[in-house]
């Protein structure tokens, strides 16, 4: 037999690291507000032999034989995210949302076009138009921002802007923004200007998907999303849309026919700006979007907004400053300068007593990117553990003792024992 296939030679440098990482996933508290645990049938299909097949193309219009049983799995997982959002149309084929993004730049921008998105700083997304990305290099990025006063975005202020910079695209979604979006107004400044309209719903995607967040897919000609965060299944991409619309060219499509932009669409993934696509990670993808279509994962979703508004109320009582006062959704962005302390402090050291969360900057930060002064948090993970809101106050118990004693190590390390201890009642994989 092939030493190939079967390797006589266990490689056990790399398989102690990952026990390694799944001891510290299991032993602490996961509060990144874009990260969540898969199941064990999502997990096991991301590593199949599905990941020896090349399937350049769609489901039945590959450039590649033997295509027969992963078209059934892809077009298994386009359904199953149609009904899911109430699609007319998806693919399901980026390897992540950013790359989801950039086909649609390709698809609907020329290079130079404007693009107005959400600043960075206030909690937008590197590939809403950020200098150092690929959306800030080739197209002239604008922004709009959240009120300083209320760390709420004013519509009149993005209606504003758009009319003075004439976008060719108008992005709205966000990576630490804790409010709901108002589609309608963000699709009538969009036609106002002749703009495309943009969601990146990539955060709240699982919320939105049983109803309890705004719907973005009747307002905005173009969604996309990643598939993990609150969709809860593997790391990867996709684009949606629900109606026609004339697209960017010019070329007017028949009234209910989706076929003219979701071929540019789906050449704007490939060839546009991937090859193959990963068809382990498809496979995965459609058992979480079968997961997420049940009446259990609803209650999921439900937990999820209910544990982060205890949370935010929670840092509220004791002093902490929540950016917009509040949550709507699964996160939360929290100023740490009335507490005299910076994100990049926070974040090293939480992580001493096994509470994960990351630095992030918040509106009008005067500490830099790699410092900032703010740090964000979310329940998707959590609540995936079984977590209730009285959990969610013992966190941020937590929290506050390390913060409060983060020259203390003796202290920390108590904490830390705790947290291992009590994360145990709560089980990931049996």
């Amino acid at each position: 037999m092939s030493t190939l296939v079967s390797p006589i030679i266990r490689d056990t440098q790399v398989f102690e690291l990952i026990a390694q990482e799944q001891h510290r996933q299991e032993s602490g508290i996961e509060l990144i507000a874009s990260e969540n645990f898969v199941s064990k049938q999502v997990m096991e299909a991301a590593g199949t032999v599905l990941t020896n097949k090349y399937a350049e193309g769609l489901p039945g219009k590959r450039y590649y034989g033997g295509c027969e049983v992963v078209d059934q799995i892809e077009q298994l997982a386009i359904d199953r995210v149609k009904e899911l959002f109430g699609a007319s149309w998806a693919n399901v084929q980026p390897h992540s949302g950013a790359q989801a993004n950039t086909a649609v730049f390709l698809a609907c921008l020329k290079p130079g076009d404007t693009i107005l998105g959400f600043d960075l700083s206030h909690g937008g997304h590197l590939t809403h138009g950020s200098a150092v990305n690929i959306s800030g290099k080739y197209f002239r990025p604008t922004f709009y921002g959240v009120e300083q006063e209320t760390g709420v975005i004013n519509y009149d202020t993005v209606e504003e802007t758009a009319h003075r910079e004439r976008p060719k695209l108008l992005i709205c979604g966000a990576s630490a923004y804790s409010r709901d979006w108002d589609y309608v107004r963000l699709r009538a400044i969009a036609d106002s200007v002749g703009a495309l309209l943009l969601a990146d719903i990539s955060h709240p995607a699982g919320l939105i998907a049983k109803g309890l967040l705004n719907d973005p897919m009747d307002h905005c000609h173009i969604v996309t999303t990643t598939t993990h965060k609150t969709l809860r299944g593997p790391r990867g991409g996709m684009i949606m849309l629900r109606n026609d619309f004339e697209n960017p060219f010019g070329i007017k499509t028949p009234k209910g026919d989706l076929r003219m932009m979701s071929s540019l669409l789906d050449s704007g993934v490939f060839p546009g700006t991937q090859g193959g696509p990963l068809e382990h990670i498809i496979a995965a993808k459609a058992i979480a979007f079968g997961e997420a279509l049940s009446d259990e994962f609803g209650d999921y979703a439900n937990q999820i907004q209910r544990n982060a508004q205890a949370m935010a109320a929670a840092f509220v009582a004791k002093g902490y400053k929540i950016i917009s006062g509040g949550t709507d959704n699964h996160l939360m962005l929290i100023d740490l300068r009335s507490k005299g302390l910076s994100g990049k402090l926070a974040e090293n050291t939480l992580i001493k007593a096994d509470i994960t969360i990351n630095k992030n900057m918040v509106p009008f930060d005067d500490k830099s990117p790699m410092v900032t002064s703010g740090m964000r948090v979310g329940t998707a993970a959590v609540t995936t553990r079984g977590m209730k809101e009285s959990d969610m106050e013992q966190i941020v118990v937590y929290i506050d003792d390390v913060l409060m004693n983060h020259d203390n190590e003796a202290k920390i390390q108590v904490i830390k024992e705790e947290i291992n201890s009590w994360m145990k009642a709560f089980p990931l994989y049996n």
